[in-house]
């Protein structure tokens, strides 16, 4: 048996669908488990597991349909048996993929966009359910392909190679972490549609950072991040003066990983590595409420601190839904509601949660 999960949403989300592959392969220990993603990033956060045989990897936003063609001729000429599109991928084109593939048994959640001549496209459905997190939602797709939940739980799953953990180790090493309190950022989000604007502004965290660093003896900063967040991350070191602001050079997300089970708290909005800090067990996770945080994306399997958004406050279904659309309102709007949280109550958050 041959068996695709089409995971192409967001690196957060390929993690996140990390233990539907755990219970793929405890229902089918022999089939050939393969996962579609479209970033490299989350290709990046499946090398290694035991529980995936390949990994599909295009850009189709960067390279466009024409060109990305030939590519999903290829995966169509595995003959897949089974599909699955893993939550959240609301947007029609997502359920297009799974049809041109062509898998013989073809299964989805139902979005509020879902329309019934998509029938054609994916064969069986199941509502999606913004009570419950993603990791549950994907489980829901189980049955459709007769399959049952197997395992007692279900933690997101990253694989490390032993020079993973050893550059991790060595960093903590090299910086004295291990007799610090460690506190993990993240000032990016994704940006895709206009995503950028869920982002808590820059001036904010270095704000924040000016308040810290002064007043907490022996805390070090990590400013996580890629290639997208340099520009940001330069601006901090101009205009925070501190030795302890240090911006690890990991190579990929599994290294960034590795390097998060020495941190002692972790700040973000809902982003890929809010969920990675939380597939590491970071203790004391703290996150900013953006438009698009909700409890089918909420840090699983780890105990965080919610910063409120005095704007959205718990609206957030109002601003975003898996329907492909961007976050509702003016660019205007959502960079006022992320600026409505305030330095003082991060802070707060914070310096209660290095207390710990």
């Amino acid at each position: 048996m041959k068996i695709l999960l089409i995971a192409m949403s967001g690196i957060g989300d390929t993690l996140i669908a990390t233990p539907l592959l755990h219970e793929l392969r405890a229902n089918f220990p022999t089939a050939r488990i393969d996962v579609l993603v479209m970033w490299a990033g989350a290709k990046d956060l499946l090398e290694g597991n035991p529980h995936v045989d390949h990994v599909w990897q295009k850009n189709f936003i960067k390279d466009g349909a024409l060109r990305s063609l030939p590519f999903l001729l290829e995966v169509r000429r595995e003959g897949y048996d089974i599909s699955l599109n893993a939550h959240t991928q609301g947007r029609v084109a997502y359920r297009a993929t799974a049809r041109f593939i062509g898998a013989k048994r073809r299964v989805s959640h139902a979005y509020d966009n879902t329309r019934s001549w998509e029938r054609m496209l994916i064969q069986r459905t199941v509502p999606e359910d913004y009570s419950v997190h993603s990791v549950e939602n994907n489980n829901r797709l189980l049955p459709l392909i007769g399959a049952r939940v197997m395992l007692p739980a279900h933690e997101m799953e990253l694989t490390f190679t032993p020079a993973e953990v050893g550059w991790a180790a060595d960093f903590a090493t090299r910086h004295q972490l291990a007799s610090r309190r460690c506190l993990g950022l993240h000032v990016g989000s994704g940006g895709t549609k206009n995503l950028a604007l869920k982002r808590w502004p820059l001036d904010h965290y270095i704000a924040l950072l000016k308040q810290l660093t002064p007043t907490q003896p022996g805390l070090t900063v990590l400013l996580f991040g890629g290639p997208e967040e340099q520009q940001a991350h330069a601006r901090i070191r101009a205009e925070v003066s501190s030795p302890d602001i240090l911006i690890p050079d990991s190579k990929n997300l599994r290294q960034a990983g590795a390097l998060m089970k020495h941190c002692h708290a972790f700040l973000s909005v809902d982003t890929a590595l809010m969920h990675l800090a939380a597939a590491m067990k970071v203790p004391n996770q703290i996150v900013i409420e953006a438009p698009t945080l909700n409890p089918t994306n909420y840090p699983h399997g780890n105990r965080f601190t919610l910063v409120r958004n005095p704007v959205v406050n718990g609206r957030n279904l109002d601003y975003y839904r898996y329907d492909g659309g961007p976050i509702k309102g003016t660019d205007e709007e959502l960079t006022a509601a992320m600026a409505s949280v305030s330095v003082e109550a991060v802070a707060q958050a914070v310096v209660e949660s290095l207390s710990r």
